[in-house]
């Protein structure tokens, strides 16, 4: 698995960079690396990494920023690399969406079990902003969603309700994920309602028939299923 298996390196130390390089490649791992978050971002649309190593003190935009910042399209597994043991900063990282983190210093073997285990755990999920199947197209980067090359205007929870479909294409997303995602962790599921309505008028958007959508499936009793 591991020859097929992209991991992009963002930080800014190249001593750090080359030793994670070095360690990865020897086990298989395709690597590339960013020096900064900007350029780790914009990295991410060429490689389309499987995982990423990001260190949280970029000497641009903090590493906790850039975690965020991808969060809002991609769940590609994250693993923070950061210098500080203290507890708070770790339960920060782990809600803004951190799947791991190494506290520098840290050994090969503790990188190479770090890495296996979120790889393991996660599976093999490609970061890349732009979502493409037959005439949809949908740029998370740019907020933009596209029918037959021609681009759709969406209200703002029509958008997010897409997003949270495109960032876990292919499953299964329910009803009670969904109501939280876009209305808070006081939603309830009694609050289905508002669902069908913005798929409804997703679907109008979006679907060629709406009555016969091939994008946004409802998969009933449970959620909706994007392909």
């Amino acid at each position: 698995m591991n020859q097929d298996t992209r991991i992009l390196i963002i930080d800014d130390e190249a001593a750090v960079r080359n030793v994670l390089k070095m360690n990865l490649e020897a086990e298989g791992y395709k690597t590339t690396e960013a020096i900064n978050g900007k350029s780790g971002i914009a990295l991410i649309s060429e490689f389309h990494p499987h995982l990423i190593l990001l260190d949280l003190g970029l000497p641009d935009i903090n590493g906790l920023e850039v975690l965020k910042e991808l969060r809002k399209w991609s769940r590609v597994p994250i693993i923070i690399l950061t210098v500080s043991d203290d507890e708070q900063t770790k339960v920060s990282l782990l809600d803004a969406g951190a799947d791991d983190y190494l506290t520098k210093p840290f050994s090969s073997k503790e990188l190479s079990a770090r890495v296996r285990v979120t790889l393991r755990h996660l599976g093999l999920i490609e970061a890349t902003p732009v979502f493409k199947s037959g005439d949809l197209e949908v740029d998370l980067t740019n907020k933009k969603v596209f029918v037959s090359a021609k681009e759709v205007r969406l209200t703002t929870t029509e958008y997010e309700l897409l997003a949270v479909l495109v960032r876990d294409q292919g499953k299964v997303v329910t009803q009670k994920f969904l109501l939280k995602q876009i209305w808070g962790r006081t939603s309830t599921e009694d609050q289905s309602h508002y669902l069908r309505i913005y798929v409804n008028q997703l679907r109008k958007k979006l679907e060629s028939n709406p009555s016969e959508p091939k994008h946004i499936l409802t998969e009933p009793g449970v959620g909706y299923r994007l392909i």
